[in-house]
């Protein structure tokens, strides 16, 4: 098989080295070139004729910003993957990309110690990353990271007699989650009668400039999670990179906790922990959906709400960016409904308001 073959934009030449060497030790990939600036790096695609792009953000001459656009117009379909400063500053920058088209990003190496370290952490977040959007280019795609590609007839869940209430809406994103995110909070209501917690795989500092960017897009309120808030409807909670999200229902409400427990499926925060709170909390009264990403995570948790009444809207492939996360919820037989992303926020509305016996609009 041939190998993926990967040409990096990036300005540092340290970077360019260590991640040279990171990826051509794997033996499906081969770093078919290097570029110093988004001028030189354009030049070089019909050259080198690679397979994916990595692009750096700030570089002289021609930013990645500027570069990326001009990659998508007259490449589509060349899979992108950002690499960030973990800043509030490369936050912003980083949400613009994905807006623009970008497929990914990693967060560049910094502050991990040592060489190995930097060299494991890149090997561990764009090798994966990589693989799964050059799939259709190796052997052995990664299973662990996306449901494989000859999959059976998908398992519908057990049709519904009557509607269920709902008093909460869970999501769980991944690759892609940001615009997905995007595409849904804003078609939300101002009066939409329950509270939304969020699990978005990203890094701290990351999870607040997407709160705040889908806070100025949304009739409801978007803001990264605090310790002890309690949950408002018409209020989006985003957890905080790093942490945990679970809640604690007392007296006085439902409230949200945060911790810094082992990741599980090498996230933190992470969607199973957070559904397996809102089954345990919320019982039936749950509505979660599962959105575009690598992995499986969210895919236990759904079982748990499902386990308790609960129910679970999944992405459907072709909208997907990775179809991992609720590929391999769909194929537990745990979704409700597998949708497009266009119709998820109708879904939710439509449900969470017979759900409450509120009547739907004419």
């Amino acid at each position: 098989m041939p190998k993926i073959r990967v040409l990096m934009i990036d300005d540092a030449v340290v970077i360019r080295r260590l991640v040279s060497d990171v990826l051509n030790a794997d033996p499906a990939i081969e770093v078919v070139g290097t570029a110093a600036n988004g001028r030189i790096g354009l030049a070089k695609i019909p050259q080198v004729n690679p397979d994916l792009v990595t692009l750096d953000i700030e570089m002289p001459e021609m930013d990645g910003l500027a570069t990326l656009a001009a990659i998508r117009k007259a490449y589509p379909l060349l899979p992108v993957i950002m690499f960030s400063t973990l800043t509030a500053r490369g936050a912003a920058a980083t949400l613009d990309a994905l807006a623009l088209g970008a497929n990914d990003y990693v967060t560049k190496p910094a502050n991990v110690g040592s060489v190995a370290a930097a060299i494991e952490r890149v090997r561990e977040d764009l090798v994966p990353k990589i693989k799964a959007f050059c799939r259709h280019l190796m052997a052995s795609p990664p299973a662990s990271l996306v449901p494989p590609a000859s999959r059976p007839t998908l398992r519908p869940a057990p049709l519904r007699s009557a509607p269920v209430r709902i008093d909460l809406l869970a999501i769980g994103s991944s690759t892609g989650g940001p615009n997905a995110l995007a595409a849904i909070l804003p078609d939300l209501p101002a009066d939409f009668p329950v509270p939304i917690v969020i699990v978005q795989h990203m890094p701290p500092v990351f999870t607040r400039s997407m709160a705040d960017r889908l806070n100025a897009q949304s009739k409801i309120a978007v803001s990264e999670a605090a310790a002890g808030e309690r949950l408002e409807p018409a209020h989006a909670y985003v957890a905080p990179g790093d942490f945990h999200m679970a809640l604690n229902r007392d007296l006085a409400g439902t409230r949200l906790r945060l911790h810094q427990a082992t990741p599980e499926n090498s996230c933190r925060p992470a969607v199973d922990v957070l559904f397996r709170s809102v089954a345990e909390v919320y019982g039936a009264a749950v509505l979660a959906v599962v959105l575009t990403g690598m992995g499986k995570d969210g895919l236990n948790g759904c079982q748990n709400i499902r386990d308790r009444g609960g129910q679970v809207l999944a992405q459907d492939e072709a909208t997907s960016v990775v179809w991992g996360m609720p590929g391999f919820v769909a194929k537990a037989g745990l979704a409700d409904q597998v949708l497009p992303l266009d119709r998820i926020s109708t879904e939710i509305i439509r449900r969470v308001r017979l759900g409450r016996g509120v009547p739907l609009p004419a």
